[in-house]
């Protein structure tokens, strides 16, 4: 894993350019900092990983295209639901909850995470070679 570091903002910063500052699937980018959490881009395509954030919710909120979210309520596989998100659409994963983003057609994101919580999760399935098993990286401006 691998984390960069970024200050809070000091000017505005347009997320076009942000999203078009990288091409990198399923590797968020450190837009800037708001207390102890992250604001993170993020370009997504195909699976990524079931996953689970012990300690923390996360806040999806999808710029542009479709992303769907798989999530285990509880103990039994009747328990999976999916939710899909379109542009504009804002999303909570609850902490404790299993859950695997996957977008057919590629979507772009908005993350709120605190600093330092990895992209797969306290817990995960095997990573596959397409996901950035991460804390963020620096947006390059």
């Amino acid at each position: 894993m691998t984390t960069d570091t970024a200050r809070p903002a000091t000017g505005p910063i347009l997320l076009g350019d942000a999203l078009g500052s990288f091409d990198a699937l399923w590797s968020p980018r450190i837009l800037t900092r708001v207390n102890d959490y992250d604001v993170r881009v993020a370009k997504v395509l195909g699976e990524h990983v079931w996953h689970v954030h012990e300690n923390t919710d996360e806040f999806f909120l999808v710029v542009e295209g479709v992303l769907d979210i798989a999530l285990r309520d509880g103990e039994a596989s009747e328990d999976e639901r999916t939710v899909t998100l379109r542009r504009g659409a804002v999303f909570v994963v609850p902490r404790g909850t299993w859950h695997r983003p996957r977008s057919a057609d590629g979507a772009s994101l908005m993350l709120f995470e605190p600093s330092g919580t990895s992209t797969v999760g306290d817990a995960h399935d095997p990573v596959p070679d397409h996901v950035d098993a991460t804390m963020g990286h620096a947006l390059t401006r």
